[in-house]
Formats: C-alpha cells, structure tokens, sequence
C-alpha cells in the first residue's frame, strides 16, 4: 500500500536523508538514506514491495530482510501518527 503522510508533516530531504516534523507537536524523525529510499517509493505510489525491491537493488541486501525492515518503519511511522 502506498504512503501519504499527514497534513501536519513537512519533510525535507539532507544531505544524511530525510528529516520529518510533526508540526503537531513539533517533533523531528530523522531517516537515513535507506528510510529515505523507502518513503519516497510508497510516496510515489508504491506498495511495501516495491520499496523493499528498491532496498534491494540500492543496498545489495536480502529481499526478506529489506520487507521486514520497510515494513517495521511503516508500522512506526503509523503509530506515531505521520503516516495514513
């Protein structure tokens, strides 16, 4: 399923990957390039797999690794209440 963050989230991408604000409450997520790759592939309208493919082909690394690991930073972003 693809992402869509909320209206409250601003992101702006660093030269470290990619820094969320909850205007909310005025908390900051920093995600590494890694989590940077995975947000901007649900954001362009991919689902989990895809974002793990793209894990994949960027970091050389397990395929089942890469969907526990897209999966878990979705969960967290959902819980914390930035991601819909």
């Amino acid at each position: 399923m693809a992402l869509r963050f909320g209206a409250n989230v601003s992101m702006a991408k660093t030269d470290y990957g990619t820094v969320l604000l909850d205007e909310r409450g005025g908390d900051y997520w920093e995600l590494s390039p890694s989590g940077t790759l995975v947000v901007t592939t649900l954001l362009a309208g991919g689902d989990e797999g895809a974002a793990a493919d793209a894990l994949v082909a960027e970091y050389d690394i397990d395929w089942s690794r890469a969907a526990q690991d897209v999966a878990s930073l979705v969960r967290e972003l959902r819980t914390a209440g930035l991601a819909e």
